[in-house]
This record gives structure tokens, C-alpha cells and sequence, in this order.
């Protein structure tokens, strides 16, 4: 336990020696800091302030958040593991994603309406392989959540312009142009 005992009530090493019971009940909070040589050695508390001491810990422990996720984000249903490069490493080609990487990124707080395509994934590798920068997996995997949110939100719903493509002029005079 790695409390620290706050107590204004000081006793020698030899007082406490001779009477250890009544040290501890004339001690204020129900705690006593034992010195020798003018350094603390040992502290002694009492049952009652134990208990208060462990509750306190035990309290710490606690989450201390009331937010809860859907259980549809903790089922496992993963067949076969992935194997994963251990430690920090470089983007390489064959680099993938877990199989529930929606589910993790939407505990990351970036909710993915559909699964990563296969050109935002080359886009990504290709991208940090130039870059060459290493890092572990789960930072990939939250690069590439962030990556994809942040792609899907410039381009919208619109589908993308071929910049190689001519546009027809339209011959048609529209109503009510005069024509002057």
C-alpha cells in the first residue's frame, strides 16, 4: 500500500517500546510516527484507521466515470489473431489494420460508418512508407482512424472530379435570354 501517513503525533522509539497500546490510543487520527534518531522508522495505526486507510485505496480504485459503451463494441468475435509486429516499427505494404478496427476506433471516439476501403488503406501506407517515421501498431491503427475521418469528412459525399476530363458545352439557350 503506498499511503502516506500524515500525523501530527510524534513518539520515540524507546517510549513506544514500553507501551505500544497506550501510544497508539493517545494518538490524534488514530496514528502515531515512531522516530529514532530524529527520523520517522516506523509509523503504527490503529485498526479502526487501517480500515479507513484501506477503504480509502479501495475507492481509488473505483472508475470514476458513469459513461458507458455498447456491448456490441466488447464482442470478440475474432476467429484468428493477426499477427502483429512487436515494438515500434516502419510502414511496410503489408501492413493491416486489426479485424475489429471499427470497434476500436469507435472506443477512440471516431465512429467509422463503414470499414476502411482498400485505396484509403494504400493511400495511408503509401503515405507514412515515405515518411519513415516508426511506431507501434496501435498508433497506426489510430493514425489510419484518423486518417480515414478526416478524408471522409473533406470529401463529403461527393464523388471526386477526373481532372483529365473535358467538360461538353452545353448548346441549349436557356429560357428568356435574349441573345444580345
Amino acid at each position: 500500500m503506498s499511503v502516506k501517513i500524515l500525523t501530527s503525533t510524534v513518539i520515540g522509539l524507546d517510549a513506544f517500546r514500553q507501551d505500544p497500546i497506550g501510544a497508539l490510543s493517545a494518538a490524534g487520527a488514530g496514528a502515531v510516527a515512531v522516530f529514532d534518531n530524529n527520523a520517522p522508522v516506523l509509523y503504527a495505526v490503529t485498526p479502526d484507521r487501517l480500515a479507513q486507510l484501506l477503504a480509502l485505496e479501495a475507492a481509488a480504485r473505483q472508475p470514476q466515470s458513469d459513461v458507458t459503451l455498447d456491448e456490441q463494441l466488447y464482442n470478440d468475435t475474432l476467429t484468428h489473431p493477426v499477427s502483429v509486429p512487436v515494438g515500434k516499427f516502419m510502414m511496410y505494404p503489408g501492413w493491416r489494420p486489426d479485424a475489429d478496427f471499427q470497434r476500436q476506433a469507435a472506443i477512440w471516439g471516431i465512429a467509422l460508418s463503414e470499414p476502411v476501403t482498400p485505396a484509403e488503406l494504400a493511400a495511408f501506407i503509401t503515405w507514412w512508407q515515405a515518411d519513415g517515421r516508426p511506431f507501434h501498431h496501435m498508433q497506426w491503427q489510430q493514425k489510419l482512424a484518423r486518417s480515414v475521418q478526416q478524408s471522409r469528412a473533406v470529401n463529403g459525399s461527393r464523388a471526386q472530379r477526373d481532372v483529365n476530363q473535358l467538360p461538353e458545352p452545353d448548346h441549349t439557350i436557356p429560357d428568356g435570354f435574349r441573345g444580345e
